[in-house]
Formats: C-alpha cells, sequence, structure tokens
C-alpha cells in the first residue's frame, strides 16, 4: 500500500519545517515561511490543452501580453548581437544595439514588406538587420536603412517604417519581454521573487548547459509534470528511498509559486513497506531493486529487463514494459524504461548512494557538507565572495523549485536547473521543453561564455545530451507518460481533469493566473 493516510492535509511523518529544526545552519527566512493557497479543489477543462481555440486565446491574451524569459544577456555580449525568440506564431528578434547594460531591444522579427522573417538563428556583430527576400533592412536601432529601389514604394515614409518593438525588462542576468507596451514593469510584475534568490544570485551564474527538445503535447501537460513532487511514487521509483515526495511543500505568492521536497528523507510512502536487505550487486541504472515490491529489476541483452521477484523466480520484460515470459506479468514501465532503456556513458557501474529511513538527519547533514566543497571548488578564486560554510544544508541539497507564470521555472538557492516551456509553433498537441543548467560562475568581473543550444527531436532520446547527466534519465521517465496524457485528455468523458487541494498547488495557482489572464472561467466553460 502506497497510500499515507495521516488525517491531517499532509502525509504522515515529518515535515518540512521540522526538518529545518534539525539543519546544521542558520536557515534563512525565506524557508521559514509558508504562504499556502485557499483549500478547494480545481475541475481543468480538458479543451484547454488541445482546443485550437484555446491556443489562440492564449496567442491573444498571454502571449501577447505577458512577461516571459527570452535570453541571458551574456548571449548579447556585443553590439550586434541578436536572439531569435518564437513562441506560439509570434517571433522576436532581440538585439544588443549598443555598449551600455541596457542597450538591448526586442523587434517584432518580420520584414514590414512581405513579411519574411528576419532572422532565424542566432547570430554575433550584425551591422544591420537585412531581410534575405529583397534586401530591405533596418539599423540596430529599428530605424529603416534601406529599401533597393525605394522610387517604387511612393507611398512609404522611412520615418514611420521602423521596426515595432516589445517592452524589455531586465533581471539576475536574464533578458525577459512583452509584447504589450502598456504593461507593468518587469520588477512589478515579479514582486518578491527576488527575496528567494539572495544565496548565490542568478547573476552569478553562468549558462553552462541548454538542451531544448520537441515533445508530442500542450505546453501547459509538459510544465505540469515538472510542477509537483505527487507522481514521483509512480513514475520515479528510483528517487522514493532518497526523495520526502509526498511531505513536500507548496507555497503560492503573487506571480509566481514554490515547491519545497526534502533530499535524504525517505519516500512516506514507504512507510509501512519493508526495507529491504541491500542488494550488494546493485548499481543505480543497471541493477535495482523496487522500493515498494521488493523485486530486483536488471539489465539484459537487447533491451531486456529481468526481473527477479521474492521467490527468486525470474521474469523478462522489454525496456517499455512489455512482458517477454516468465511467471510476473506486469512490472514498473519506469524501472524497466530505467534500467533497460538508452544508457549515459560511463553510468553502467554507477552504485547505488547509501541511505537509511531513520537517519536522515545525519544523511543531509553529509551531503550538505559535500555540495559545500564541490560549491568551494566551483567558484575557484572567487570562493571568497560566498560564505559557502554558512549557507544551510537545506539550500545545498533540497529539491526547492520555483514557478514564474507562465512559463519559466528556475530553481532555488544553489541548484542550477532552469526549464522553460513553449508552444511549438501553431500547434496544441506540441511543445518545446528546455532545460538549462546555470553553475555558479567561477569569475568575479565576468562569467564564461553561455553554452549553445542543443536541440533534440521528439524520438531523441535524452541520453543524447549526456551533459544532462543523471537528469537526461529522469526526463525520460517523465516523457514516457505526456504524449499518452495528451492522447487521455481527448478520451475523459467527464471533459475535465481533477487537482488536488495541496500537492498540486502549483497547477492550481497557475491556473488562476491563466484564466485571470485570459479572462475566462473554468466552472463556466464546463457548464456550456
Amino acid at each position: 500500500m502506497v497510500e499515507t493516510v495521516s488525517g491531517t492535509n499532509r502525509s504522515a511523518g515529518i515535515s518540512y519545517k521540522e526538518l529545518l529544526n534539525g539543519d546544521s545552519r542558520s536557515v534563512p527566512e525565506h524557508l521559514l515561511t509558508e504562504s499556502p493557497m485557499p483549500s478547494g479543489s480545481s475541475r481543468i477543462p480538458t479543451s484547454v490543452y488541445f482546443s485550437q481555440e484555446f491556443h489562440d486565446l492564449e496567442v491573444e491574451k498571454l502571449w501577447s501580453r505577458v512577461w516571459q524569459l527570452a535570453c541571458h544577456e551574456d548571449e548579447l555580449c556585443d553590439v550586434g548581437d541578436y536572439v531569435v525568440y518564437d513562441v506560439a506564431r509570434l517571433s522576436f528578434l532581440l538585439v544588443r544595439t549598443g555598449e551600455g547594460p541596457d542597450d538591448i531591444k526586442a523587434y517584432r522579427n518580420a520584414c514590414l514588406h512581405r513579411g519574411r522573417k528576419l532572422r532565424e538563428q542566432p547570430g554575433k556583430a550584425a551591422t544591420n538587420l537585412r531581410c534575405s527576400f529583397h534586401g530591405w533592412s533596418w539599423s540596430l536601432d529599428g530605424a529603416l536603412h534601406e529599401i533597393p529601389c525605394q522610387w517604387d514604394f511612393p507611398d512609404v515614409q522611412p520615418e514611420q517604417c521602423g521596426l515595432p518593438e516589445a517592452q524589455i525588462g531586465r533581471y539576475g542576468g536574464f533578458v525577459f519581454l512583452n509584447p504589450d507596451l502598456t504593461a507593468e514593469p518587469l520588477t512589478d510584475f515579479l514582486g518578491d521573487f527576488s527575496e528567494h534568490q539572495t544565496t548565490l544570485p542568478l547573476g552569478r551564474r553562468y549558462k553552462a548547459v541548454h538542451v531544448a527538445k520537441v515533445v508530442r503535447c500542450n505546453w501547459k501537460v509538459c510544465q505540469e509534470a515538472f510542477m509537483e513532487s505527487y507522481h514521483v511514487v509512480a513514475t520515479h521509483p528510483t528517487l522514493m528511498e532518497s526523495l520526502g515526495d509526498a511531505n513536500s511543500q507548496y507555497d503560492a505568492y503573487g506571480s509566481y509559486s514554490r515547491a519545497i521536497s526534502p533530499a535524504q528523507v525517505t519516500s512516506p510512502h514507504l512507510a509501512t513497506v519493508p526495507e529491504w536487505d541491500s542488494d550488494p550487486n546493485g548499481r543505480l541504472y543497471t541493477r535495482f531493486r523496487h522500493p515498494i515490491s521488493g523485486h530486483i529489476y536488471e539489465r539484459a541483452d537487447s533491451g531486456n529487463v529481468d526481473v527477479t521477484d521474492l521467490d527468486g523466480e525470474v521474469s523478462t520484460f522489454r525496456f517499455d514494459g512489455e512482458w517477454v515470459e516468465g511467471n510476473l506479468t506486469h512490472a514498473d514501465p519506469h524501472l524497466c524504461l530505467w534500467i533497460g532503456g538508452e544508457q549515459l556513458p560511463k553510468f553502467e557501474d554507477v552504485p547505488i548512494p547509501r541511505s537509511s529511513r531513520s537517519d536522515f538527519v545525519e544523511q543531509r547533514s553529509e551531503l550538505a557538507d559535500r555540495k559545500r566543497a564541490e560549491l568551494t571548488s566551483l567558484l575557484g578564486d572567487a570562493a571568497s565572495e560566498v560564505d559557502v560554510e554558512s549557507i544551510c544544508d537545506a539550500e545545498l541539497i533540497d529539491a526547492i523549485f520555483f514557478s514564474v507564470f507562465p512559463n519559466w521555472h528556475p530553481w532555488g538557492c544553489l541548484n542550477p536547473i532552469q526549464y522553460r516551456f513553449r508552444p511549438n509553433g501553431d500547434n496544441p498537441d506540441e511543445c518545446l521543453f528546455e532545460c538549462m543548467l546555470f553553475l555558479p560562475s567561477p569569475l568575479t568581473d565576468e562569467r564564461p561564455p553561455p553554452a549553445q543550444i542543443q536541440w533534440l527531436s521528439a524520438d531523441d532520446d535524452w541520453t543524447l545530451a549526456p551533459q544532462l547527466g543523471m537528469l537526461a534519465k529522469v526526463f525520460n521517465q517523465d516523457l514516457y507518460n505526456l504524449p499518452q496524457v495528451q492522447l487521455g485528455l481527448k478520451n475523459l468523458a467527464s471533459g475535465h481533469t481533477l487537482l488536488s487541494e495541496y500537492q498540486e498547488t502549483k497547477l492550481r495557482h497557475f491556473h488562476h493566473l491563466l484564466q485571470r489572464q485570459l479572462e475566462v472561467d473554468y466552472e463556466a466553460m464546463l457548464e456550456s
């Protein structure tokens, strides 16, 4: 049994606040506070995930009117550097126009003559923005520079042909844009978000990794899979021994929300499950005992997985969980994928980290000490600028992940992970999922150059991006679900999904903001 009924609005077991009481260092105020969302489950109309009409409404009232992360300022270092930001059918061209820190502009990425995109890829040191169709061009400041055969356009007034702009905002080394020139400033939109980013500010980091993948599901389906830890018990069995998934804390603020999942704490779902004997031959990626069933999953030939039950009987499955032979006819497909799917280089013999269900305080402290040493090494000569020894255990090891409306997901404190989710063109059934890793900069006066983006198609395995490390394997498990979610949404007889009161706080908060932004009411949609 994996349900943990506690008689309260949280799972049985230690709360996150109680964990912080055992921290080896002083804990900052922003971790000690809670901001729960008012109770009440939510019904979400399934059509918001696949309707072309709803997608068009998002283009009109969301992507055309909201602040959104466009790029990092390190991608626009020199005058003439430019980046293309596409979202749905919209496209913007961000350009460094001068030497000053604020000399960045965002233009509609379309020639005013016949509409061709001015640029499709990022570039450097442009002297003007010239359309490759007929040669119309604009200066970096957006003013019309040249029209070939200008005599043939007697009605064109050059002073009225500047490239239309979007608002630009800056935060933590990032460049945001908002197509709505009347929208509130970015600082007002973000509110007090910066108060959660004090230990190692985002401006002290550099983009070390950037991987993007096409995913066959709506952008909201994709991002919602990364906004809660409720799915860990079914999707990520390898994390249950070391992640307090059902004891996560969820908070809702103005334009953003937060989740905190404690590390080195056994999942409450295992409270009534035996603590299985240690497997001396266990390997994290090739031989793993399922924490609930106790069955051992081991990599075999030809993409197969041998599953040994508690009686020592062996059954064989494909990497996707399809039964091949043996007494067991069902296996965990996510663990089969983890063990039998594509592997990362040199990952075959990685040992399983030590864990215990009783001495989590010691385990948390030991892991935090290792993280402090790693951070000091990463910072190099800049280590003297950060008081690494005073950073608390929680900030170093726990999964603290934010969601800034509508689609930016930066992890907190020392964690380098950041996600961004966007529609893939005008197809509501596909999206772009990006993972970026922002590591502490070892330089005191500048950052290393940003990593270039690596694109993966819908059919590419995440292990083709080994720079992501373990995340590549975790993402494979997540994306095993998502295309099937997209298909299932169209088959729900009720016409709506259900969100839990607490563990899906971030999803509820997002949809609350989305309804307000789009000026719609889900309950009215369901009744119509």
